[in-house]
């Protein structure tokens, strides 16, 4: 018996010791971190992160980095990281075109909510609306004034179908009740557009036109989100302009395949909002006009489905038909 009763023993704690490693796994990071942008190099959302990111892998002793996968307006970037091993291993770096995808696609290689957890977010970057100085538009209302007297006439540049520059626009646009031309471009070409006179007014991200705000080049009229731009104190909003249903939010952060663990997901938020609190980074992100909105891991996925939402309610108020 006392014979059995050790073996029995050992056995038992064999299994313990077993159960106990189940339990606790690996720790995390142990090596770099891929973190897919599902757009070309030097997109406004590649800039934040890689300011905030550089300061986590510090923290964590590990690097995060950042590859470019473009193509199907961000789809294919994304279906990369929602068939990825859900270790903790491969990260997306995304935006409000998340919500986008949705619907301008009838159908996706991924679904939007079921396949990713969202993890944090780096802030908001509020959209300028600016007008070309040819047009003489002073606000907001001047610009609405001229697309009542000519429906059809005036003309909005954008950075793509489906980017903050055109849902910001189709925001104005149905909130206004007005009737305008969409011209949709690569990049920054619609920015040059504008200022040569070709193109009417267009809502560019505030890092983006930075060096031309303030020289004449455009008008600006106001900016998109719900509080004025900390960078543009003396430039209203939307809402302020008399259009609060305009309002338009561009943000961006990380999502991981929707199975990675809690703990990975806890220690990658807390890491990347430990970077965001810091002053030094806040003070690099202000130039890049990203206004910092600390939310927990819950109220970020509230968050991105609330936007999800109110993407799929604006494509149907703006008549916006998906492209597959």
């Amino acid at each position: 018996m006392t014979v059995h009763r050790a073996l029995y023993s050992a056995i038992a704690g064999v299994g313990l010791l077993a159960a106990t490693a189940a339990a606790d796994p690996q720790p995390w990071p142990t090596r770099a971190m891929q973190v897919i942008s599902p757009f070309t190099a030097g997109n406004a959302n590649d800039s934040v992160a890689r300011v905030v990111l550089d300061q986590v892998s510090r923290q964590v002793g590990q690097p995060f980095v950042i590859e470019n996968k473009p193509g199907g307006g961000g789809t294919i970037g994304a279906a990369m990281v929602a068939k990825a091993d859900p270790d903790g291993y491969t990260i997306l770096l995304h935006s409000s075109s998340l919500s986008a995808q949705v619907v301008l696609h009838r159908t996706l290689p991924y679904d939007a909510v079921r396949d990713f957890a969202p993890v944090v977010l780096f802030g908001i970057q509020p959209n300028v609306l600016v007008a070309a100085p040819s047009t003489g538009f002073k606000t907001v209302a001047d610009l609405v004034a001229a697309a009542k007297a000519k429906p059809g006439a005036l003309t909005f540049a954008s950075a793509g179908i489906g980017s903050a520059s055109h849902m910001a626009a189709e925001r104005l646009r149905v909130a206004a009740g007005i009737d305008v031309r969409h011209i949709p471009f690569r990049g920054a070409e619609g920015l040059a557009e504008l200022m040569a006179g070709r193109i009417d007014f267009y809502y560019v991200p505030i890092a983006a036109a930075a060096s031309v705000l303030g020289d004449g080049k455009v008008t600006i009229l106001a900016v998109s989100t719900a509080r004025r731009a900390p960078s543009l104190q003396n430039v209203p909003t939307v809402a302020e302009a008399g259009y609060p249903d305009a309002e338009y939010i561009y943000w961006g952060g990380l999502s991981v395949p929707a199975s990675t663990p809690r703990p990975i997901i806890d220690k990658l938020h807390d890491e990347t909002q430990k970077a965001l609190d810091m002053p030094v980074i806040q003070e690099r992100l202000a130039k890049l006009g990203v206004e910092p909105q600390p939310m927990s891991v819950e109220q970020f996925e509230r968050f991105f489905q609330d936007d999800i939402a109110a993407t799929v309610k604006l494509a149907k108020d703006a008549n916006i038909v998906p492209t597959n």
